[in-house]
């Protein structure tokens, strides 16, 4: 266990590596760049896969599940996908002790799975849209891996759909955008610039790729979920043909969609502080933690056991009778992030009262144990949009605007965060820009302003305002 938190001002690599470990979040395993994800850090994915998979079911979404591995010569079949993830991809060459005679690739996603399926399985304009999901774990083999960020395995969910017009396809695209948008502002308290991403950042095989970008308290950037329209380019690879309404041969057009464990990174990242995590309400695996003060003294623990039965019909509560001292659990439950601590003594039993403690503030609320469920409700939502209006101020405070070269390396170099600059459109600007600074173009914001005439980099016509920063 890590004694100590270092403060993130200090060090900030080693002050998320050090809240991992401490809130047991998850572990390193023996397999390089892997990692065992504890019951405390799971169960803040199942909350965040609970909430994503109800809007998308919404929006009439099935989950479905594919293989684990693609033989070869299908991943072949879209060049331009392939060789995106040649680098990433892990082989299967043996099975037990012979030799396979084709080696299979460990999904790095899914693609070319769902493609194949839908090549027979859609045959009419009455089969479509096909609107499927699936939650799994794909294997890239990163150089380099960081707990949740960026590791050799890891959990997402995947969307894929096929529609009978391009005008169908772009419209689901946006539509999972804004879903993933909504879901991290409303329930992670993250909010995200949306947009399109360049020509060079976009998903392998994609017409076009729609990123969120939300900005990390230390200043980088995080892509944080993606929306692809594919176009028709991998029906033809495929074969994914329909009979339309006119009785004629029409290729399907597709869309694929992701969020994964990273986004787990980003609420350390977001909320946290010197003193451990700030988990937002909505998917705090605990809501509100019970804390018995001179829990031996007689009543005491009655009293608590019965709160906690009560407040559990409606919360995510748990009651710390372990015995422990107060202050330890305080300091504990405040490192794990948990929302709010409810303090319950017997002068607080006598005066029939509670004490509730906010994680954002530490501000305390005497309340009465008649109404405790409607004030406990209150100080959680409370708690979410304060969350919500710190990080947009965050993101403000590290957000600048620049007109010259010189004037965007210097922010970049002094003070980091989003960086609003004109760009010309020609990639060679935008390799210029992260060979000189390692700061890459982040999204093409859908809310556009014209910050120069020129391009930041060439000097030359713009007409894009472009986010640019360094990401993780």
């Amino acid at each position: 266990m890590v004694e100590e938190i270092t403060p993130m001002g200090e060090d900030f690599a080693q002050w998320y590596t050090d809240i991992i470990k401490k809130a047991q979040l998850c572990e390193y395993s023996g397999v390089r760049g892997c990692m065992v994800i504890q019951p405390y850090g799971y169960a803040i994915w199942e909350n965040i896969q609970k909430g994503l998979d109800s809007r998308f079911k919404k929006t009439g979404v099935e989950n479905v599940y594919m293989p684990m591995f693609i033989p070869e010569s299908l991943l072949q079949r879209e060049k331009d996908h392939v060789e995106g993830f040649a680098p990433e991809v892990a082989w299967v060459t043996h099975g037990g002790s012979e030799k396979l005679q084709e080696r299979l690739c460990v999904r790095p996603t899914s693609e070319t799975l769902f493609c194949e399926h839908y090549a027979g399985a859609i045959r009419s304009y009455r089969d479509l849209p096909k609107l499927y999901n699936q939650w799994c774990s794909v294997v890239r083999w990163e150089k380099t891996t960081r707990p949740f960020l960026r590791s050799a395995e890891f959990l997402w969910q995947e969307g894929h759909t096929a529609h009978a017009t391009a005008e169908d396809a772009q419209e689901r695209t946006i539509q999972m955008l804004n879903v993933y948008a909504d879901f991290c502002e409303q329930e992670l308290a993250i909010p995200v610039i949306k947009g399109q991403k360049t020509e060079k950042e976009k998903f392998a095989g994609a017409h076009e790729t729609y990123t969120i970008e939300s900005l990390m308290h230390d200043g980088k950037a995080l892509q944080s979920g993606t929306s692809h329209n594919f176009g028709d380019g991998f029906a033809k690879a495929f074969g994914i043909q329909y009979l339309n309404d006119n009785n004629e041969l029409a290729y399907v057009h597709q869309t694929s969609w992701g969020m994964s464990t990273r986004i787990i990174g980003a609420i350390i990242m977001v909320h946290g502080d010197d003193a451990g995590l700030k988990l937002p309400p909505r998917i705090a695996p605990v809501q509100a933690v019970i804390v018995p003060i001179a829990q031996h003294k007689e009543g005491v623990l009655d009293r608590a056991n019965a709160l906690y039965q009560q407040l559990s019909e409606k919360f995510r509560m748990k009651l710390d009778d372990s015995e422990k001292s107060p202050g330890w659990k305080f300091s504990e439950y405040e490192m794990r992030g948990v929302p709010v601590r409810i303090e319950l003594g017997p002068k607080d039993i006598e005066n029939n009262q509670a004490v509730l403690v906010s994680r954002i503030d530490r501000s305390k609320t005497f309340v009465s144990l008649d109404n405790i469920e409607e004030e406990l409700e209150k100080l959680l939502e409370k708690i979410q949009e304060q969350m919500l209006e710190a990080a947009k101020q965050n993101r403000e405070e590290k957000t600048s605007a620049a007109v010259t070269y010189d004037e965007f390396k210097q922010i970049v170099e002094e003070k980091g965060g989003f960086v609003k600059a004109m760009w010309c459109g020609d990639e060679a600007c935008e390799m210029k820009i992260k060979e000189d600074t390692t700061a890459t173009s982040r999204c093409i914001p859908f809310e556009q302003e014209q910050v120069a005439d020129t391009c930041v980099c060439c000097g030359k016509p713009a007409s894009k305002m472009v986010y640019w920063g360094k990401a993780y």
